[in-house]
């Protein structure tokens, strides 16, 4: 019995240390882990580079946006209202400017490389209203009025003269019209470097200065003779 007894507690002894768990160490087992991970087989389905990358830029602007929904005054809608009120502010400054200019104001010139007489500017004006083709009216009378001054000798001829020097020119010996040749000058610049579209009304001004010019005597004084020089 006693030989009995003593197999069997070596038996119990041998079955309870096979339950004892295997402690295997952090760092090989972590790097194990690592290697293992890094198969190909584990990767088919991640997302590529580009995507994660937007991914992030998305992420970035949620939690930008929530913290601006946090900080502005009303929470999420008050956010809204302010976006709706910058985007209404851009439009009007945009509204008022027009689209930028492609040129610099240097070749803003008034004229082209062909000169011609401020008759035949009349005559190009008349016929581009005629077609209704305000643009190209205003700019052909804003001329003419320009030309006109220069044949009557009250401006220099000047090549790569703008619309607004012109204007700012010819008002110190017309000075009763000076306002209104600020206003066709700045109809000029808006309908051909603006992207603005005239109409009939906006021609019919610039071809009333232009009459009301041709009737109007010059402030010839020796003061207003200094300024033009």
């Amino acid at each position: 019995m006693p030989g009995v007894g003593g197999t069997t507690a070596v038996r119990l002894l041998i079955h309870a240390s096979s339950d004892i768990p295997v402690d295997t160490p952090r760092v090989p087992a972590r790097e194990a882990a690592k290697h293992e991970l890094s198969k190909p087989m584990y990767h088919e389905n991640d997302p590529n580079l580009l995507q994660r990358g937007l991914d992030r830029l998305w992420d970035w602007i949620g939690d930008l946006l929530d913290r601006a929904s946090g900080a502005a005054p009303g929470g999420p809608v008050g956010l809204v209202v302010l976006v709706l009120i910058a985007i209404g502010l851009v439009a009007a400054v945009w509204w008022r400017l027009g689209t930028p200019r492609r040129t610099v104001r240097s070749v803003d010139a008034l004229f082209d490389d062909s000169p011609r007489s401020a008759a035949e500017h009349r005559k190009a004006a008349e016929a581009h209203a005629a077609a209704q083709r305000w643009n190209e009216a205003v700019q052909e009378r804003m001329r003419a009025i320009v030309r006109s001054l220069e044949e009557r000798a009250l401006l220099d001829p000047r090549p790569g003269r703008t619309a607004d020097e012109a204007a700012a020119e010819a008002g110190r010996p017309l000075p009763a019209h000076a306002t209104r040749l600020h206003s066709a000058a700045r109809e000029f610049d808006d309908v051909t470097y603006g992207g603005r579209t005239a109409d009939q009304q906006a021609y019919l001004v610039v071809r009333t200065l232009d009459l009301d010019l041709e009737a109007a005597k010059p402030l010839l004084t020796t003061a207003a003779r200094g300024a033009a020089e």
